[in-house]
């Protein structure tokens, strides 16, 4: 669970999903409200270093996905894979804040943020940083998913999660080192929310027809090297949104820095 509302932390609200799932959200800073979506392996805490640096200019909500935190799993816990769910989720909490929001999505957050905007969500503005999609995807559509699902319902969270992070590509060496780091019990305890993700992504095919259907300014960033370097994903994802922007974060990984991307999207949503 995530840690509970303290002396100098927001407090932490709930709304109810379309289907009753509560989702727990809170808010920082002052301005128009700017909406989180964190990917996998992480929950509202998980932006804890990026939201000071946007609250003085955004009014920031930070929130758990569901199967995450302190939000519901939902009445299947686990068992309703329907990306539809998280989509109604995101409408839920942007009608508790306001009605209308701009989202910067991460990873799968990524995915999410611009999947809510293609249904229609009274979205203002999109960010997203590196949607785990591929332009050649390898592998059957639910190979990873089944996989994972497999050892979640055996009892064996380290493994659901050892599985996930091997088809990222981490090799056997540092996933055992993870496996026996400090920051692998969070790991463990939001591996159930794994199967949320992969659902998402699905296939791992850009969803070209849905994107085409996103009608608010949407920039797609990716992290690499150099501007001369882009990402062939990123650019992929940009061009199936019309009008959307590729930038590239140099110098980042996929777990981009909060003083990096800070900035950018301090830019894109000011304007």
């Amino acid at each position: 669970m995530s840690p509970p509302s303290g002396p100098g932390l927001p407090p932490v609200d709930h709304v109810k999903s379309q289907d009753g799932t509560p989702i727990a959200y809170q808010q920082t800073g002052q301005g128009p409200v700017l909406v989180l979506v964190v990917g996998a392996f992480c929950d509202r805490t998980s932006t804890a270093s990026l939201t000071p640096l946007l609250a003085p200019t955004f009014t920031v909500v930070e929130y758990d996905r569901r199967g995450r935190g302190d939000s519901g799993a939902g009445e299947g816990h686990g068992d309703d894979l329907d990306p539809a769910r998280e989509v109604e989720d995101l409408a839920a909490l942007v009608e508790a804040v306001g009605g209308s929001a701009a989202l910067y999505g991460h990873s799968s957050g990524g995915a999410l943020a611009l999947e809510a905007a293609a249904a229609g969500l009274p979205v203002t503005r999109v960010a997203v940083y590196e949607p785990p999609y591929a332009v050649d995807p390898v592998g059957a559509p639910t190979e990873l998913l089944d996989a994972v699902r497999e050892r979640l319902g055996a009892g064996d969270p380290d493994g659901g999660a050892s599985r996930f992070l091997e088809a990222t590509g981490m090799p056997p060496q540092a996933l055992a080192e993870f496996r026996a780091s400090p920051g692998w019990p969070r790991m463990r305890a939001l591996a159930p929310s794994l199967v949320h993700d992969l659902a998402l992504i699905g296939s791992g095919r850009i969803p070209a027809e849905r994107f085409a259907a996103i009608g608010c300014p949407t920039l797609v960033l990716s992290g690499g090297p150099s501007p001369s370097s882009p990402s062939p994903a990123g650019v992929a994802v940009a061009g199936a949104v019309p009008g959307a922007r590729h930038e590239l974060v140099v110098g980042q990984t996929h777990a981009v820095a909060a003083a990096a991307v800070a900035p950018v999207l301090v830019d894109w949503f000011g304007r």
